[in-house]
């Protein structure tokens, strides 16, 4: 075992499920392509909301023919588990079986008990059909919901195993069980920051020496019905009659809200004299990393200082001065007032720098998945370093004096390290700093 102070953790492999498809290729396909995956809503009726458009993840279907290549005895166990499985947990275990192919690790080449998970996800929320049946069993003759027949005609018909689909640390515990992974496990639900901070835990777990390879991931989704109610109700969401296509527009001085999204990716991060005696292929190395939080006494965050902590914190960790960075993989959400609070944070940290650092922000293509945009956003950049050149900062037209940033066009060089970042609206933020492998090969 390496010395943990000098243990380097690399990215072997990734595996996706978004708007955009659910394999590197189509995610790929689609970025450099300027594709927006913005679609009318049709995972349930939008008759009584004014939102008629997101970005749903339509190839993701639920058939486990959606998980990537199985060998017959993990496929026959995934498909048992998908009715105790909600979308979120499926789409988790998906990406996570996809990236575990990708790496192609074979069990003869890890030690279960040194091979761990860390999953970040939102708050999950049960759907209202789960509690049809028992609602209207409760109905008294004038149609009022009657609280105390609730134990003896409601709870009975409800499903035994309701509960389960909808516990924020069951993405892990399924991935883990369904892998045979029995290293070190946890849960993060920290909204759009899960993704960022499951990295970083990830990665400490392998350089403090407790595991050799980790699956770092996250999945989420704005796409649901009572999630969609509460981000109308509490976030600027992009509305109207015009291109849907054309909504989510990061930056740009004509943005008018975030499009909702779902989603959900996976990196296999790996010890890197572990990665080499294997012969694995090297995606990237991880170089850097940050968690901060700031919020007012109200609780509402401070993201401007939030995102600015974080990536000071994570260039620190990577020893690399901030002129360096090759590319910025900004949050992007394409809010009037969360766009311009990044664009001061990036300013406070990069100087003048952030008017010329190429900045992407994925989320011009697929709108905001929740705790899954983090690490999708991370594998499009790893994808671009790969390439060698940038996606275009999509719908991104009129530049807005208040966020003086350098769009990427598409063929702008992606160079060899990026900055990703996310923040949630209490003000929790998270960074990483990421090195392409072919600089170090």
């Amino acid at each position: 075992m390496s010395d943990s102070s000098h243990r380097r953790v690399v990215i072997t492999g990734m595996g996706v499920v978004c708007p955009l498809g659910l394999s590197l290729e189509d995610l790929w396909a689609g970025l450099i392509e300027g594709k927006s995956a913005v679609v009318p809503l049709e995972s349930f009726p939008v008759g009584g909301i004014p939102l008629k458009h997101a970005a749903e993840a339509r190839g993701f279907t639920g058939e486990i023919e959606n998980f990537g290549p199985l060998d017959g005895e993990r496929k026959k166990a995934i498909r048992k588990g998908l009715k105790v499985m909600c979308r979120e947990s499926q789409m988790a275990v998906a990406a996570a079986q996809r990236a575990l192919h990708d790496c192609g690790i074979a069990p003869d080449q890890h030690r279960p008990e040194r091979f761990g998970c860390v999953f970040g996800s939102d708050y999950m929320l049960t759907l209202p059909e789960d509690f049809t049946a028992s609602v209207a069993a409760c109905r008294g003759p004038d149609g009022r919901f009657e609280f105390d027949r609730w134990a003896a005609d409601g709870m009975p018909l409800l499903n035994p195993l309701w509960l389960l689909k909808y516990l924020p640390n069951m993405p892990a515990s399924h991935i883990a069980i369904y892998n045979d992974l029995r290293g070190p496990s946890n849960s993060l639900t920290l909204r759009e920051a899960s993704g960022h901070l499951a990295i970083g835990e990830a990665t400490v777990t392998i350089q403090r020496g407790a595991a050799d390879v980790m699956l770092a991931g996250s999945t989420g989704t704005r796409v649901h019905p009572m999630k969609t109610v509460h981000a109308l109700q509490s976030e600027q969401v992009a509305l109207g009659d015009d291109d849907p296509s054309r909504w989510s527009r990061p930056f740009d001085k004509a943005r008018k809200g975030m499009v909702l999204g779902e989603g959900a990716a996976v990196l296999v991060l790996e010890e890197l004299g572990h990665a080499q005696a294997r012969g694995a292929r090297i995606y990237g190395e991880i170089l850097g990393h940050a968690a901060r939080h700031s919020s007012d006494a109200a609780g509402v965050g401070v993201k401007r200082r939030s995102l600015a902590l974080a990536m000071q914190r994570a260039l620190g960790m990577a020893s690399i001065e901030p002129k360096a960075v090759s590319h910025i993989h900004a949050h992007g959400l394409s809010t009037v007032a969360g766009d311009r609070d990044e664009a001061a944070a990036l300013h406070a940290v990069f100087g003048e720098a952030a008017a010329s650092i190429p900045t992407v922000a994925a989320k011009g293509h697929f709108g905001n998945l929740g705790a899954g945009s983090g690490v999708v956003e991370c594998v499009a950049s790893v994808l671009a370093m790969r390439h060698g050149s940038l996606f275009p900062l999509l719908n991104h037209s009129t530049p807005d004096p208040e966020c003086r940033i350098r769009a990427a066009q598409a063929g702008d060089p992606a160079g060899g390290v990026f900055i990703s970042s996310s923040v949630t609206p209490q003000g929790q933020a998270g960074s990483v700093v990421i090195r392409s492998w072919s600089l170090e090969a």
